[in-house]
């Protein structure tokens, strides 16, 4: 089992009467875990409270093992990209990131060379003598993530990335992100979207109302859900046949025929089983199956059913 990088125990923060963590306990190792959930759930403030910036009211969180709060050594080990934004909007882009290179100990004699290739990565080499109040939301957006990135963090936390970024400038950082995390990284990337979330990673935790639902993999997650129903869509010609076949599995309980979409819809409890079996028929009938794919395999219908059962 690879080792934890972050540990947090029974970990609770509020601001007054408000409740923005409830009893907190979770592990993170190295790659890419995504925090899902609505706004206000507490993705932010759990990601606040990993970087340092907030003080837990109760309950402990551990860093590399260290306590995280009042520890600038650490501090130097950890980029984070917030939600909000606090730009000097008349330097440029290079001397801001240059600024904040500094102050992170970045050495003299590779600052500019650093500075150029952050740019560069993010995207922003065209841009960056630019003054920052010039700029649009997605190369804001950029830009916070190259001071993110510019001393080399190991622990990597990112709040609402993707938000006002187009379509280019998502996807270019969706490729970042997923290599930062094949390199070794421990990276936390927080969404509300689900869509986003499901193309950097399957390894997931959702939250809601400060309190932690589930974590793990999509499909594993998916697999615990005993007693609750798996779609299962087969595309095929032959309809009508692959239906009444089905009807007579003993986990199927429902059958539903699309013909115009050439799908069949099954729900049954037993996915597995019913896998083996329309296999077996299939192949002693001769039945051409063009798709056959699990409905529920998808982080919006874990989602949905997880945050129902709340």
């Amino acid at each position: 089992m690879a080792e934890a990088i972050i540990q947090t125990d029974r970990l609770s923060k509020w601001f007054g009467q408000v409740i923005a963590l409830n009893d907190v306990t979770i592990n993170f190792e190295s790659g890419i875990t995504a925090l899902l959930g609505p706004n206000g759930a507490g993705k932010s403030t759990l990601l606040r409270l990993i970087a340092g910036q907030l003080k837990p009211n109760l309950g402990d969180i551990l860093v590399w093992g260290e306590s995280i709060w009042n520890n600038p050594t650490l501090y130097r080990r950890i980029g984070f990209c917030a939600d909000s934004e606090g730009f000097y909007w008349d330097m440029t882009g290079f001397g801001m990131i240059r600024f904040l290179a500094q102050l992170s100990l970045v050495p003299k004699d590779k600052l500019d060379q650093k500075i150029w290739s952050i740019m560069k990565t993010v995207g922003l080499t065209e841009q960056m003598n630019q003054k920052i109040g010039t700029y649009s939301k997605g190369m804001r957006q950029r830009l916070k993530l190259a001071q993110t990135l510019v001393h080399d963090p190991d622990l990597i936390l990112l709040d609402e990335p993707f938000n006002g970024m187009d379509p280019v400038g998502r996807s270019d950082t969706i490729k970042l992100v997923r290599s930062l995390g094949e390199s070794g990284h421990c990276v936390l990337v927080s969404s509300h979207i689900l869509q986003e979330a499901e193309s950097l990673t399957d390894n997931i935790l959702l939250m809601q109302h400060g309190k932690l639902v589930a974590k793990g993999k999509i499909s594993d997650i998916r697999n615990q859900m005993d007693g609750h129903s798996h779609k299962i869509c087969v595309i095929c010609r032959e309809l009508r046949k692959l239906a009444e076949v089905c009807v007579s599995f003993e986990d199927v309980f429902a059958v539903r025929l699309e013909e115009n979409a050439n799908r069949l819809i099954v729900e049954t409890h037993s996915p597995n089983q019913f896998y083996e079996l329309i296999t077996k028929f299939v192949l002693e009938n001769r039945i051409q199956i063009e798709q056959m794919y699990s409905l529920d395999n998808n982080l919006e219908a874990v989602f949905d059913y997880l945050i129902k059962q709340k």
